[in-house]
C-alpha cells in the first residue's frame, strides 16, 4: 500500500486504488427498498499532482483516466507540482475544489460515481493547455491484466537490454553520461523517495537529476525483431535530445523514438515492429542535452537526461495502464542560444544581429538613463523618456522617485549628446505622450497633464489629475503606451490583473467607468473619457497603420488583435463586464511566436524557431518613410522578451479584419538581460528603442529581483536613412498641411497634433478639403479627413458626404466620425441603413455595426436588421459578434422583435444567443413569446428555450 503521506512533499501522486468496501445498508420507506450510501465511507481513492503539463499519477500517466464502478463513493486528491494557482472540477456534476498556489499545497473534491465525466483545471487557460482527464465508470474489476514480455535472444542467448547482468555487456558507451549508468534501488541519482519503478535489479540512467549535466550516447548490438511489438520502459526530460531511438541496422534508418515526459517514473513505450520483422535493429540511448539554463535566474533543467530499462518483445499489441504515449509527450527543444548577459551598452550594441543593410548603435545607457519605462519623440524629434525608478511598488504619495528626461542628439552622430530633466517625483509613471500644451502621464492611479514652458523645457504648473482610480492590483500592468490617435484622442492600453475605477476626481462610484484589459481613449480637449474595447491580457504595446486601424500586442495568451471600437476580445482571465457577452473575438495571429502545445510559459528560452516567447512588449507599425525596405511597411514589430528579439509580423486584410503571419524576426540581441519595451521611428526614418536591461524578466512584486541602476536607448538606422534637424514647432499652418502628404508618417501625426493644438483654421481646413478630394491615394485623403475632424473642420452634412465615396475606408471613417458624439441625425441614420442593406464592402459593415453600439437603442433596429441578413458576413472574423454587442441591449426594450430579428438573422450565433438573453429577462411576456416561437425553430433550439424556462 502507498504511504501517503510521505508523498506529500515530493512529485508524485496518482491512483493506488484502494479498494475500501463501503458501507451500505437497505431501509424500508412505503414498502420499497431504499439504500443507504454512507458518505463517510471512500471506496475509490486518487491522488494526483497538478502542474500546466497536467494531472500526474505516481506511475507517471499523464491526465489518466479514472474508473470506479457506478455508486461508489469516490475522492480525488491534487498536490500542487508548483507555485501556480490550480484546481479541479467535474464538469457534469459542476464541482470544484478550492484553488491551490503554493507548492506542496493540497485540496479534493469527493462525490458519488454516477456516470461518465470529465475532470479539468478551471483557471483560465490552463484546460486549454492540457489539465484535462476523463472519469470513467465500469462493471467489475477496474484492474486492466497485463500480458508477459518476451527478453529478446540472440544465437540463443539473453540479450542484456534489461540490464540485469549489473553492467553494459552488449553496449557501446560514447561520453561522460554512460561510463557508470546502472542503478539499483535506492537510486543515488534521484530525488529522495522518486517513484522510478524500474523492473528486476536494475536499470540505466544517463544521470538522474543529480547528474544531469553529463553528455553521452549509448549504443546495443543489433539484433533481430523476433515477434511484431514491443516495448521498454523510457523516462527523464521530454527534450529533443534525451531520446530513445530504435534504429534499422542495415541503413540506420531511425524507425521510432521516445523520450521522457519530464518525471522520474519509468513508464512503457509500445513499438509496432510488425514491418520490420526478421529483421536487424539496434537500440540506442541518447543524452545530448546538459539542461544548463543560459539565464541567470532560471534555474537548470534537471530532467536533461534519460532513464531506460526492459526491452521486451510481445506476440500481440500489449496494453499497461500506464503507458506513455507519444501524443502525450510535449517535447521541448533544445535552449535558445542566448550566449550574453550582463553586458555594456557598448558590448550589448555589438552584440546584436541584424539584417544587411542596418546598424544599432548605442544612444545612451547607465548612469545618464536608468530603467527607462515608456518614451515619446516630440516635434524636434528629440526623446522624452520615463525612468521608472518606484516600480514595483507604489511610494507614498508625494515620494514618488520617477522622473521625466529630454534626450536630443545634436549632430546626428547618433548619440544622444544633449540631456535634460524635465520634472522629478512622479509615482509609478508608465506611460508617456507630448502636445496639446504639455506632458500626458499614465502614473497609476493618475492620468495627469503637466502643462509645458515650452521656452524652458519645463513644467509651466504643476501636473494636473485629469483622471484618477486607476487600479495598482498588479503594478506591471497598470495604464500604460500613451499614443495620439489618428482621430486626435489620446489612447493607452490596461492589463487584465489590474482593476481600475476611473472618473474625473471627485466622480462617484456610480459614474466611474471599471476596466482592467482593455483599450482605452482620452479627448484632449472635451475631456471625455471612454473604453474603445475590452479583453486581451497584458497590452503593452499599440499602434496604427496606414488606415488608421489600431493594432495591440499582449502577452500569454496569442499576441496580435486589430481593435475595433466597442469590440470584447479573449480574456486571459477574469470575465467581462457585460454578463451577456457569450462569445469573444479571437486573435487575429495565425501562429504563436512560443511552443504553444504546453501553454505559452512551457517553452520560455526554448522558442527561437517560434520566435522566441510569450511576452511581447511595444508595437511599431513602421511608415518611417521610404528608406527602409518595402516589405517592412505596415508591418508591425513587437519585442520578444524571453527570446531577447525584435518579432516582424505581417498584417493582410481578411473580410472586414486582417490576419497577422509571421515574417522573419527582424532583430535578435543574443543577450538575455535585453527587455526593450517600445521602440519609435524618427524624422530620418530610423528607430529609436529603450530597454530596460534587468536579469530579471519576470515581474515580481519584489524589488530586490530587479537591478536599479541599468538602462539604455538604442537606435537602428538603414543605410540610407539621413538625419535631420527638425523643428516643427516653427512650421506655419500651411506647412502643416504640407506634412500630411510626407513619406514618412511621424512628420503626419506630428502636423496633427499641433494643427490640433492651434485650434480651428479656415485655411487649413480649406487646404485639408482639397487633399480629401483631390488626392489619388487612400491614405493620404484618410489622413486630410482625420485632422480636419480633429481641428473640427467638418460639419455632418460633409461627412454625410463622404458616405458616398468609391473608397471603402472614406466610407468606414466617415460612419465612425458620424458617431463618435453618440448621436447623428435622421437624414445620416437613413443613409446608415441603405449602407447596411447595399453597401459591398464588409471594412464598412463592421464600421456600421460598432456604431450602432454608441447610439440609443431605439436607433439601431433598421441598420441591424439589414446587417444581421447579410449572408455573407456569417463567416467574418468580427461581425457577427460585434452584430450581437450591439443588438443585444434590444432584448430588454423589445424582446419579441429582438427575437424576430434573430430568427431572420444568417450569422451564425444570434438567434441562440437571443433566445438566451431574452430568457434572463424572466418574464411572463418573454416566456410567452420564447414558448410562441417554438414551432418555428429546430430541435436544438427547442430543446434549448425548453431547459432555459425550466430553470
Amino acid at each position: 500500500m502507498l504511504n501517503y503521506k510521505n508523498l506529500f512533499p515530493y512529485c508524485v501522486l496518482l491512483c493506488p486504488l484502494l479498494f475500501i468496501t463501503s458501507c451500505k445498508t437497505d431501509h424500508k420507506k412505503n414498502n420499497e427498498t431504499v439504500e443507504l450510501r454512507d458518505s463517510t465511507i471512500i471506496d475509490r481513492e486518487y491522488w494526483l499532482e497538478a502542474s500546466m503539463l497536467g494531472y500526474f499519477g505516481d506511475d507517471g500517466t499523464r491526465n489518466p483516466t479514472l474508473k470506479a464502478n457506478k455508486g461508489d463513493r469516490v475522492r480525488i486528491t491534487i498536490t500542487n507540482g508548483e507555485t501556480m494557482t490550480h484546481d479541479i472540477a467535474m464538469e457534469k456534476l459542476g464541482i470544484k475544489s478550492s484553488t491551490l498556489l503554493e507548492e506542496g499545497s493540497s485540496t479534493q473534491i469527493t462525490f458519488w460515481a454516477e456516470a461518465d465525466d470529465t475532470y479539468f483545471c478551471t483557471v483560465p487557460g490552463h484546460r486549454a493547455a492540457g489539465m484535462v482527464g476523463k472519469f470513467q465508470i465500469v462493471e467489475g474489476k477496474i484492474d486492466t491484466p497485463v500480458i508477459a514480455g518476451i527478453v529478446p535472444t540472440k544465437n540463443g542467448d539473453t540479450l542484456n537490454l534489461n540490464f540485469e547482468k549489473g553492467d553494459l555487456t552488449g553496449w557501446k558507451a560514447e561520453g561522460d553520461a554512460f561510463k557508470n549508468p546502472i542503478f539499483s534501488d535506492p537510486t543515488p541519482i534521484h530525488e529522495e523517495n522518486a517513484q522510478v519503478g524500474f523492473a528486476g535489479n536494475y536499470f540505466l540512467s544517463s544521470g538522474g537529476t543529480k547528474d544531469y549535466k553529463k553528455k553521452g550516447k549509448l549504443t546495443s548490438s543489433p539484433f533481430e525483431v523476433q515477434h511484431p511489438f514491443a516495448s521498454f520502459k523510457v523516462s527523464g526530460g521530454a527534450l529533443a535530445d534525451t531520446r530513445v531511438e530504435i534504429v534499422l541496422a542495415e541503413n540506420d534508418k531511425v524507425i521510432f523514438k521516445s523520450t521522457g515526459q519530464g518525471r522520474a517514473t519509468l513508464q512503457p513505450v509500445v513499438v509496432d515492429l510488425s514491418d520490420y520483422l526478421n529483421q536487424k535493429i539496434y537500440i540506442r540511448i541518447i543524452d545530448n542535452e546538459t539542461g544548463t539554463s543560459p539565464i541567470p535566474y532560471i534555474r537548470d533543467d534537471v530532467w536533461a537526461h534519460i532513464n531506460f530499462d526492459d526491452f521486451l518483445f510481445y506476440p500481440s499489441r500489449p496494453s499497461f495502464p500506464n503507458q506513455l504515449r507519444q501524443e502525450d509527450i510535449i517535447i521541448l527543444p533544445p535552449l535558445d542560444p542566448i550566449v550574453n548577459s550582463g553586458l555594456s551598452g557598448k558590448e550589448a550594441a555589438k552584440a546584436m544581429t541584424l539584417p544587411d543593410d542596418f546598424k544599432i548603435t548605442l544612444a545612451a545607457a547607465e548612469p545618464d538613463i536608468i530603467r527607462p519605462i515608456s518614451f515619446t519623440i516630440d516635434a524636434r524629434g528629440r526623446l522624452w523618456v520615463v525612468e521608472g525608478h518606484t516600480y514595483p511598488v507604489p511610494a507614498e504619495e508625494g515620494k514618488g522617485k520617477d522622473r521625466i528626461l529630454i534626450f536630443e542628439d545634436t549632430n546626428g552622430d547618433g548619440n544622444l549628446d544633449k540631456k535634460k530633466v524635465f520634472i522629478e517625483g512622479l509615482n509609478m509613471a508608465s506611460g508617456i505622450e507630448v502636445g496639446m500644451g504639455g506632458v500626458w502621464v499614465g502614473a497609476a492611479p493618475y492620468l495627469l497633464f503637466i502643462p509645458l514652458d515650452a521656452e524652458k523645457d519645463l513644467p509651466a504648473g504643476p501636473p494636473e489629475v485629469l483622471l484618477d482610480g486607476w487600479g495598482l492590483d498588479d503594478t506591471h500592468e497598470v495604464l500604460n503606451n500613451l499614443r495620439w490617435g489618428p482621430d486626435g484622442w489620446l489612447y493607452g492600453v490596461h492589463g487584465v490583473f489590474t482593476h481600475s475605477n476611473v472618473g474625473k476626481p471627485g466622480t462617484p462610484d456610480s459614474e466611474r467607468q471599471k476596466l482592467n484589459a482593455a483599450v482605452w481613449r482620452y479627448h484632449p480637449t472635451r475631456h471625455e473619457f471612454e473604453i474603445f474595447s475590452e479583453g486581451t491580457s497584458n497590452p503593452w504595446g499599440i499602434d496604427f497603420n496606414d488606415y488608421g486601424h489600431p493594432f495591440i500586442t499582449v502577452c500569454v495568451i496569442p499576441h496580435m488583435f486589430h481593435v475595433v471600437q466597442g469590440a470584447r476580445y479573449i480574456r486571459q482571465g477574469g470575465e467581462h463586464f457585460n454578463p451577456y457577452t457569450y462569445g469573444e473575438i479571437k486573435e487575429i495571429s495565425d501562429h504563436v511566436h512560443y511552443l504553444g502545445d504546453r501553454g505559452p510559459h512551457a517553452g520560455n528560452f526554448r522558442s527561437a524557431a517560434a520566435g522566441g516567447g510569450h511576452a511581447h512588449a511595444g508595437a511599431m507599425i513602421y511608415l518611417g518613410g521610404d528608406t527602409w525596405p518595402e516589405k517592412y511597411k505596415n508591418t508591425i514589430f513587437m519585442n520578444n522578451i524571453n527570446g531577447a528579439r525584435l518579432n516582424n509580423d505581417q498584417l493582410t486584410r481578411s473580410r472586414s479584419g486582417y490576419i497577422a503571419s509571421h515574417n522573419d524576426d527582424f532583430l535578435v540581441m543574443n543577450d538575455s538581460w535585453s527587455q526593450w519595451l517600445n521602440f519609435k521611428y524618427d524624422p530620418s526614418g530610423s528607430v529609436f528603442a529603450i530597454d530596460w536591461y534587468d536579469k530579471n524578466q519576470c515581474h515580481s512584486a519584489n524589488p530586490d529581483v530587479h537591478d536599479k541602476e541599468l538602462g539604455r536607448i538604442f537606435k537602428i538606422t538603414h543605410k540610407n536613412d539621413k538625419w535631420k534637424k527638425v523643428n516643427l514647432y516653427e512650421a506655419t499652418d500651411l506647412e502643416l498641411v504640407d506634412y500630411h502628404l510626407s513619406e514618412n508618417e511621424w512628420y503626419v501625426r506630428q502636423a496633427r497634433t499641433l494643427l490640433q493644438e492651434r485650434g480651428p483654421n479656415p485655411k487649413v481646413h480649406s487646404a485639408l478639403k482639397k487633399i480629401l478630394k483631390e488626392n489619388p491615394e487612400s491614405t493620404k485623403r484618410l489622413r486630410a479627413l482625420w485632422t480636419l475632424h480633429a481641428t473640427e473642420g467638418l460639419t455632418e452634412a460633409e461627412l454625410g458626404e463622404l458616405l458616398e465615396q468609391k473608397d471603402e475606408y472614406i466610407r468606414s471613417w466617415a460612419i465612425q466620425l458620424l458617431a463618435e458624439k453618440k448621436e447623428v441625425s435622421t437624414s445620416i441614420l437613413k443613409k446608415f441603413e441603405s449602407l447596411a442593406k447595399n453597401d459591398s464592402s464588409p471594412l464598412v459593415r463592421l464600421y456600421l455595426t460598432s456604431a450602432m453600439m454608441r447610439l440609443d437603442l431605439e436607433k439601431r433596429w433598421g441598420v441591424l436588421e439589414a446587417l444581421s441578413v447579410r449572408e455573407e458576413d456569417a463567416e467574418d472574423h468580427n461581425i457577427p459578434l460585434m452584430l450581437w454587442y450591439a443588438t443585444e441591449p434590444l432584448a430588454e426594450i423589445n424582446p419579441k422583435r429582438a427575437l424576430a430579428l434573430s430568427m431572420r438573422s444568417k450569422m451564425p450565433n444570434l438567434l441562440p444567443y437571443m433566445i438566451r438573453r431574452t430568457a434572463e429577462i424572466n418574464s411572463s411576456e418573454v416566456k410567452k413569446a420564447l414558448n410562441n416561437l417554438r414551432g418555428e425553430l429546430s430541435e436544438p433550439h427547442q430543446k434549448m428555450i425548453d431547459s432555459l424556462l425550466n430553470k
